[in-house]
């Protein structure tokens, strides 16, 4: 049963210090002639405060790598303002309280997980005692005890991505950048990761995580932005996000057909129990499509790569039906591409060239024919234009590939 009520929202803690502030930030990229060629990043602002995991999200091209590289401070905003824990992002200070796992794991192949993660303390200068101990809790943390001294090049891709994940949290820092980080992992190893993210959460670290799963966002993240075109398209919790409006769930014990007609009077009559009062969310992949599709269709423009329009319809008619809108068959899209894709298309008219060049072997031949084919009788050349043979004595000593090095070096 769904009756009418009034959205309820929850108020946010301000009291937290803000570890990220971006204010009208944007990044455009030149030519050689200094010529403005792409807006990766236009007017974003972003708050992010103490504690918080923030998810960062949109499509290939949207501007999410850019805005993590000015966070960072290794690339300078064209416009606007950047503080990261309060500094600006190229301060010292700034640096040493900032842990990143890169999208890809760039780790040296031959040193083991624990000489990668000593290396990395090195480079913080964490004394030797503290840096023995912290190596041990992290491969602990993540699970790589066992195979701490093997090459980290002999690891599998989700266990290089569970080094970076340790690597990240060598300096024990406030703020945690996370770019895809259960990318090449198991359903099980992406579990123990969500885990210790929620722990690192519950210790009042602030994490920035960009991923591509929204389940991870849905399930770990308090606020979450949603960028296309280089601009933050949406911004809030899951819930101001997902709750769609003036709509209320009300589960009850199961009614007879009779008291439907009359349901808020049998409520009230029968004293039936009052299980749940909720607001029905949407799907956080429902809202992301939506978004990303709004934008395209106001000409919105992206860096990124652009989704063919088969595809993003049939993403949209699954992202519908998961929702529990209208019904979409998506087997109608796919049979539209296949009878497409087996149209046969006309073959380009081969030229004199290519005629002469292939008369020798014709189309459909196995290797069985080419071998029982007689070999054509050798043509003659004419007495003209025979060549003149040249002797020539290269001695006993000397490698007749020594004349061809010779001829090409000369050549």
């Amino acid at each position: 049963m769904i009756t009418q009520a009034a959205p309820t929202t929850v108020a946010a803690d301000d009291s937290r210090p803000v570890d990220i502030k971006c204010v009208g930030v944007t990044k455009i990229f030149r030519d050689f002639w200094m010529r403005p060629r792409v807006r990766a990043v236009d007017g974003v602002d972003l708050e992010v405060r103490r504690g918080q995991v923030y998810g960062l999200l949109g499509p290939n091209g949207s501007g999410k790598s850019t805005t993590i590289k000015m966070l960072l401070g290794l690339l300078t905003p064209t416009a606007g303002r950047i503080a990261v824990m309060g500094k600006r992002p190229r301060h010292v200070d700034a640096k040493k309280d900032i842990g990143y796992l890169p999208e890809e794991s760039y780790l040296y192949r031959f040193l083991s997980a624990r000489e990668t993660l000593d290396y990395y303390g090195r480079l913080f200068r964490i004394p030797a005692a503290i840096r023995r101990e912290r190596v041990s809790k992290l491969l602990e943390m993540v699970g790589l005890e066992a195979v701490e001294h093997r090459p980290v090049g002999e690891f599998s891709k989700g266990m290089q991505r569970r080094v970076g994940l340790a690597q990240s949290l060598i300096n024990d820092p406030q703020l945690l950048i996370l770019d895809e980080p259960t990318s090449g992992m198991d359903p099980v190893g992406a579990r123990q990761i969500k885990d210790v993210i929620e722990k690192l959460a519950e210790r009042g670290k602030t994490i920035l995580l960009c991923t591509h799963l929204l389940s991870d966002v849905e399930d770990l993240c308090e606020r979450v932005a949603i960028m296309f075109g280089g601009k933050v398209r949406a911004e809030g919790t899951c819930g101001e996000l997902l709750e769609q409006q003036n709509l209320t769930n009300l589960q009850t014990d199961r009614l007879p057909a009779d008291a439907l007609a009359e349901i808020e009077a049998v409520l009230a009559k029968r004293g039936l129990g009052l299980r749940s009062v909720e607001q029905p969310r949407r799907r956080l992949e429902s809202l992301f499509l939506e978004i990303v599709d709004t934008a395209r269709k106001e000409g919105t423009h992206t860096s990124g790569a652009r989704s063919g329009g088969q595809i993003a319809d049939f993403l949209r008619a699954g992202a519908t039906e998961v929702a529990g809108d209208t019904e979409t068959d998506g087997e109608e899209i796919l049979d539209s591409l296949a009878a497409k894709a087996a149209a046969p298309q006309p073959a380009p008219a081969a030229t004199a060239t290519a005629a002469v060049r292939d008369a020798g072997h014709q189309e459909g031949d196995t290797l069985a024919d080419l071998v029982a084919r007689p070999t054509p009788p050798p043509v003659a050349a004419h007495p003209a234009q025979a060549p003149q043979a040249v002797e020539a004595d290269t001695g006993p000593d000397e490698d007749p590939d020594d004349d061809v090095l010779a001829s090409l070096t000369r050549r």
